[in-house]
């Protein structure tokens, strides 16, 4: 048995490398914003460590993927009319192409029908039988199909029509009984609590997570199924000492974390363990209670830490296949773009709770903030309306003192000045929301700069001083912009690179240590192309003029109340 000397001693690393974790998806059906939620988190944890990190180091690892095996996907191909294997290649191409859209910076897209994924499975099998945390035994009880598990009694419930089914997703269940192999889960019940309460208190993140973990491991945990006969499901990895059973696909799937870092050959510890696993509160047990156990067991340091999110509802109404009103993704990218649905979701989702996906809700942010807010002062910097030269200018130092007294100008250099350790320090708490916030608000600041400065008005005078103050009130805004830039790349890193090409910064200066405020001591030109960063978006109905992103209309300044 590990004891707790043994879990402080052998598993207290200190953790160098950066590896975060998607879950792998399901490929029963297409994905949707859900989905698309979990892994744009992960994109931007990785993003961020990315650029935090020495640049040479190189060890910044990223994984997502999909879960092919199980009943689940035999009925799906079945109901689809097609082999079991062209249906997973079907739906997981999807995974993959969606992924590609969103710029997904995976360093690996796993498949569980990937052949080291078996036989990383089949190696931590004969792991865990080699600690004797394996055994045989009859098993019966409430199987729940579509969710993959079996149900006590105090986890089902009624629905109208007087069947059982799952307390927590309503899905129904039938009574099952066969021969399997067991998991002695309650061995490792107070290794997976002490687990669950490390990291000093932060192990599971937002805290409320933990808290229901810690309620769960109250109660005396069952030892558990995990095998299933292969007459009954075929479509798995068979289990290594009886080809009679199939590997119960959630501890196959979890066995994914360990295939893409190279187990079971023993350099995988060179990255091993996950520095944080993304994943929807809908799988918090199966990653809190049996994943932490399997590892402990094969005498494996478990992850890091656990982040878990909400899910999303659409309308203030829960998601489902039954109200028509899944949200595809793709579909909603053709109206607000890529990089548009990849802010709203970071910009609009918080961890601890749900949230609500609404068209008209998009359609006012992206407008707000991504086109007018960032996207028109931009084009103002640069636009030959008051840049005829288009140039990132010098700052003229005479003229950068007498805008300082302004009020206006203390706010939005105040802001920049704090800017970047408010968005790390949100960054670390992975508050993707709170990170917007405080770079909109220095976007805000910088906009009631250029609106109380007035450099139109400087544009129309021969006077040098005036036309060094326009020149310095372009190169301070430019400033911010590229700062915000820097800032927002894990967010939204197409736009960012749009916006620093533009600005003509060099691939190499966009790290985080980048985040200094440096004025430009001389003039240096602008990339040529025009940049219309972020373009107005109209509901179908009402689209005109495309151009309509240039509109100098004064933002509205809209905060986001903190939780």
């Amino acid at each position: 048995m590990v004891t707790r000397w043994i879990f402080s001693r052998r598993f207290s690393s200190q953790i160098q490398h950066s590896f975060v974790t998607t879950p792998i998806f399901y490929v029963n059906a297409a994905p949707h914003i859900g989905h698309l939620y979990s892994a744009v988190i992960a994109d931007a944890i990785h993003r961020f460590n990315q650029i935090t990190r020495p640049a040479e180091s190189g060890d910044c690892f990223l994984s997502t993927g999909t879960d092919e095996h199980g009943l689940k996907i035999q009925q799906a191909a079945i109901k689809h009319s097609t082999s079991t294997e062209d249906y997973c290649d079907a739906i997981s191409t999807k995974y993959r192409e969606l992924f590609g859209r969103f710029q997904i910076d995976y360093s690996r897209f796993i498949r569980t029908t990937d052949t080291d994924h078996r036989q990383a499975v089949q190696a931590f099998w004969r792991s865990l039988a080699a600690s004797d945390s394996i055994y045989s035994a009859s098993y019966s009880g409430w199987y729940c199909v579509p969710d993959e598990t079996f149900l006590t009694d105090s986890q089902l419930k009624e629905n109208e029509r007087g069947e059982k089914c799952s307390l927590e997703s309503g899905h129904p269940v039938e009574w099952t009984e066969e021969e399997n192999y067991m998991f002695r889960l309650s061995r490792y019940q107070d290794d997976v609590r002490h687990w669950v309460k490390g990291l000093e208190g932060r192990r599971i993140q937002p805290d409320k997570f933990g808290r229901i973990l810690l309620d769960w491991l109250e109660e005396p945990l069952p030892d558990i199924s995990i095998s299933r006969p292969m007459n009954r499901v075929s479509w798995g990895v068979p289990v290594p000492s009886d080809p009679s059973q199939s590997v119960y696909v959630w501890l196959e799937a979890l066995v994914n974390y360990l295939t893409v870092v190279g187990y079971p050959k023993e350099n995988f510890r060179t990255r091993w363990p996950p520095t944080v696993q993304v994943l929807g509160k809908d799988i918090l047990k199966f990653h809190g209670i049996y994943w932490p156990a399997f590892l402990l067991a094969a005498q494996i340091e478990p992850p890091r830490q656990l982040l878990v999110h909400s899910h999303w509802t659409v309308d203030n109404q829960k998601m489902s296949k039954s109200k028509q009103n899944v949200v595809d993704p793709n579909e909603r990218a053709e109206l607000y773009t890529y990089e548009g649905l990849r802010y709203f979701l970071l910009r609009e989702g918080v961890a601890h709770s749900d949230g609500n996906y609404s068209d008209t809700k998009v359609l006012r942010i992206l407008n707000s903030e991504l086109a007018d807010t960032l996207g028109n002062l931009l084009s103002r910097c640069c636009g030959k309306a008051l840049n005829a030269e288009s140039i990132f200018p010098a700052v003229d130092r005479q003229a950068l003192d007498t805008l300082k007294q302004i009020d206006a100008t203390k706010r939005m250099l105040e802001a920049l000045e704090e800017m970047p350790d408010k968005a790390s320090s949100h960054y670390k708490n992975y508050n993707f929301y709170l990170v917007v916030d405080t770079i909109v608000h220095l976007l805000h600041t910088a906009n009631n700069f250029f609106e109380t400065t007035a450099p139109w008005k400087l544009k129309k005078s021969d006077n040098p001083a005036d036309r060094a103050k326009l020149n310095t009130i372009l190169s301070v805004t430019m400033e911010v912009l590229r700062q915000a830039g820097i800032a927002a790349q894990p967010i939204v890193p197409g736009l960012s690179k749009q916006l620093l090409d533009k600005l003509q910064i060099v691939p190499t200066a966009r790290r985080w240590n980048d985040l200094q405020v440096s004025f430009r001591t001389q003039d240096a030109p602008l990339a040529q192309d025009e940049c219309i960063l972020f373009r107005r978006i109209m509901p179908p109905a009402q689209k005109t003029d495309p151009d309509q992103s240039r509109s100098e209309k004064r933002p509205t300044k809209k905060r986001k109340q903190v939780a």
